[in-house]
């Protein structure tokens, strides 16, 4: 989100100032997130082989596990990433203006980020993003004075790294996340979690108390996947490509940059499609090329695929820019943060013990009928919630947190 100057001070961006399409493709984003987390709230991805194939849809299930490999794993948190560092260089040029001030507001903005993230991942979901996305973003200053070639020559090393890093382990039988790995199951056993109830102690949790035993292992068990999946590396990469089409403002004139985007279009269909089937492929069937080759195949389908996302988005934009459909996907995308924990608070009401309890019930393809019905939710409530008010509510508290003054919530 970009902030501009004002006579008293400084002050975030206003509604006006807003680019449509970069709140649409939020909104987009915010839609695959759903349907890529959703199947661990409703505790399917938790379940054992034995207790899948017993489900009466395990033969549909199957069908949209390959589509959801296919489609969406890994697709919109490359998006989310790439928006994550198109704000920051809107953020930053602003900053640049005003010296040293623009940057120490920047600092703050991650510091508090980082702070609601760390309160999500402990109190909320285990699978939080946000505070990685704020300790990585609180680098990006770093890059501010280097060329964009240098920029994203970083970027695909560091998106390449992974493959080197997991062909070296898995060479050598090292296992990186050793430490992390072990403290999760230290923390499970404490509680009591085992293999045996992990994937039903959630829905048959019937107190907070319950769900935070399972969130301490969970903070672990996420520590474990950053690590074990190299994730930061991937995160950093793709915020420094963002930070490159931001730095263009490629998204406030989409039919000046018509050639580039139907370029990242062609490669990444013809490159991530076909790529992506096969990853789908290795997904379904637990990797069994082997983990260095799993990760050759997410580099190079996941990432060209999210991009033709993008591109495909923003040249239908051109096209057709004055569908009303762009307005329901910017909704959510303003309030984006606001959304992303919500669907966590609907995630846990709706699946834990200690809301409606339909976890561990539900088949895969039922899992994303909800996160669908989930995201149109908050569609409504963010056309409702926008009409009243100039922002989301955990955007107002970020922003005022971050100016260090009441800003008016109330159109």
């Amino acid at each position: 989100m970009s902030n501009h100057h004002t006579n008293s001070g400084i002050s975030p961006v206003s509604g006006t100032k807003r680019h449509i399409f970069l709140d649409t493709l939020r909104g987009f984003a915010l839609l695959g997130v759903c349907l890529a987390n959703y199947p661990e709230f409703s505790l399917y991805t938790f379940q054992t082989d034995a207790v899948l194939a017993a489900m009466p849809t395990a033969a549909a299930d199957q069908i949209v596990k390959f589509l959801q490999y296919l489609f969406i794993d890994g697709k919109f948190y490359t998006l989310f990433s790439l928006l994550f560092g198109i704000g920051f260089s809107i953020i930053i040029s602003h900053a640049a203006e005003r010296g040293a001030d623009g940057f120490r507001i920047f600092y703050r903005r991650m510091f508090i980020l980082a702070l609601i993230g760390c309160t999500h991942l402990m109190l909320l979901w285990s699978g939080d993003i946000l505070l990685l996305y704020a300790v990585l973003g609180m680098l990006l200053p770093l890059f501010r004075n280097m060329s964009d070639r240098k920029i994203l020559t970083v970027a695909v090393i560091l998106l390449l790294l992974p493959i080197l890093i997991d062909g070296i382990c898995e060479a050598a039988g090292i296992f990186l996340a050793q430490f992390p790995y072990n403290k999760w199951w230290e923390y499970a056993d404490m509680y009591g979690i085992t293999e045996a109830n992990f994937g039903t102690w959630l829905r048959d949790a019937q107190d907070y108390g319950a769900v935070h035993q399972f969130l301490m292992q969970g903070a672990w068990e996420r520590l474990y996947e950053f690590i074990d999946g190299n994730r930061y590396f991937k995160v950093m990469g793709l915020f420094l490509i963002g930070f490159v089409v931001g730095r263009h403002k490629i998204y406030a004139d989409l039919s000046a940059h018509r050639h580039l985007l139907n370029e990242v279009m062609r490669w990444g269909l013809c490159i991530g499609l076909p790529l992506s089937v096969i990853y789908a492929i290795s997904g379904v069937n637990g990797h069994y090329w082997g983990n260095t080759i799993h990760t050759v195949l997410y580099t190079l389908s996941v990432y060209p695929l999210g991009f033709a996302y993008a591109a495909i988005l923003g040249l239908i934009c051109i096209r057709h820019s004055n569908w009303s459909v762009w307005k329901w996907f910017a909704y959510p995308g303003r309030m984006a943060l606001t959304n992303y924990i919500s669907q966590s608070l609907i995630g846990i009401w709706l699946f834990y013990g200690i809301g409606l309890g339909l976890g561990a019930s539900l088949g895969l393809g039922d899992t994303e009928l909800v996160a669908l019905g989930v995201f149109l939710f908050q569609i409504l409530f963010s056309k409702l919630w926008l009409h009243f008010f100039r922002f989301g509510p955990l955007e107002w508290i970020w922003r005022m947190l971050t100016y260090g003054k009441w800003l008016t919530l109330l159109k």
